[in-house]
């Protein structure tokens, strides 16, 4: 029940089953559409270019990044700039080795093998991965016993391109061997315009810049964010102003959906305030703040914590979570000094 709690709020990261249809629509196809992590499209064309020269697959890409920038998209973008097929799969739906075994022995010369959420490969399952990734082989143990004997099969070359919203759950023999790897940041404000623009213009959308500026700055620099905000946006207007979103309409519809002007949701505010009117600005612990708002210690510090942090609302210290001056302003309640020095340990 908490992860659908989770997945359901509206400016998460995280897909939901609504996003499926949208993403597919407005997922760009080449690298030249892809719009933002400026760093990241600059090293994947020389990369892209180098290989494409020397008649070989791409080296093995992992990407990382909360969810929701674009990792799935650039894997596809990936295939389809090298004129390859992709075969796509998941951490969790890969159960067994022998699962991966019959991924890897279907492939074809020069296909990418796209698994999402990797880091939730399981030890024996990536036990398969390590030959495969370094000698395009794997090797497979016929029978039991002082009898049993060992089989190497050959694989085509490929390209594996993982992606994680944990980077640091990998382990590290698996990290290593990808030959490329890139983080994904957050998008600003002028990046998150032209996506919303693009997906307007995509779906027909009659929205002027004012209106767009105002989903932009509630994105929290997310386009997945973005674009369900400007869908959302879009059946408010179709039933209560004939289909045209107008600065008005966008920030009644907004409203209506209890997000602020920051990006920040009920459950955010309800952290913040918990912290702030209940512990006096803390430090508190994070197991009494989920207590208190009734939430699981894991959910605030994965899904809600990274925003605040990001804004700079939220310190981390020894002694637990503090509200900042930040914090305090955007909330209208008085910064109360005298708190411990706050030094970001953990």
């Amino acid at each position: 029940m908490r992860e659908k709690e989770v997945t359901a709020r509206i400016i998460s990261g995280k897909p939901s089953a609504d996003d499926i249809s949208l993403d597919t629509n407005l997922r760009p196809r080449r690298l030249s559409d892809f719009i933002g992590q400026q760093k990241v499209k600059g090293n994947l064309e020389i990369a892209i270019a180098a290989a494409q020269k020397r008649g070989e697959p791409l080296d093995h890409v992992l990407l990382y990044g909360p969810p929701g920038l674009g990792k799935t998209t650039l894997a596809y973008i990936i295939a389809a700039e090298m004129g390859v097929s992709i075969k796509v799969s998941s951490g969790p739906a890969i159960e067994r080795p022998g699962d991966m075994a019959a991924i890897l022995t279907n492939l074809q010369k020069s296909d990418d093998f796209f698994i999402d959420e990797i880091h939730r490969l399981s030890r024996l399952v990536e036990e398969i991965l390590y030959p495969a990734m370094e000698d395009f082989a794997i090797d497979i143990i016929l029978g039991k016993g002082p009898g049993a004997r060992s089989l190497r099969l050959n694989l085509p070359r490929f390209t594996l391109i993982g992606a994680t919203t944990r980077y640091a759950l990998m382990s590290p023999p698996l990290r290593d061997r990808f030959g490329v790897v890139y983080r994904l940041d957050f998008y600003d404000e002028p990046a998150i315009r032209a996506i919303l623009k693009r997906s307007a213009k995509i779906l027909n959308i009659d929205i002027d810049e004012a209106s767009l500026g105002q989903i932009a700055c509630r994105a929290r620099g997310t386009p997945r964010v973005a674009n369900r905000l400007l869908k959302r946006v879009r059946d408010y207007a179709q039933v209560m102003a004939d289909g045209v979103i107008t600065e008005s309409i966008a920030i009644e519809a907004l409203s209506k959906l209890e997000i602020d002007p920051i990006g920040l949701d009920e459950i955010d505010h309800k952290v913040l305030r918990t912290i702030v009117e209940k512990f006096d600005g803390g430090p508190v612990g994070l197991e009494t703040i989920a207590a208190s708002i009734s939430e699981e210690a894991d959910t605030i510090m994965d899904v809600y914590e990274p925003y605040l942090l990001q804004l700079g609302f939220l310190e981390r210290t020894p002694r637990g979570r503090v509200a900042t001056r930040l914090a305090c302003e955007h909330l209208g309640v008085t910064y109360k000094k005298g708190r411990p020095p706050q030094a970001s340990l953990w």
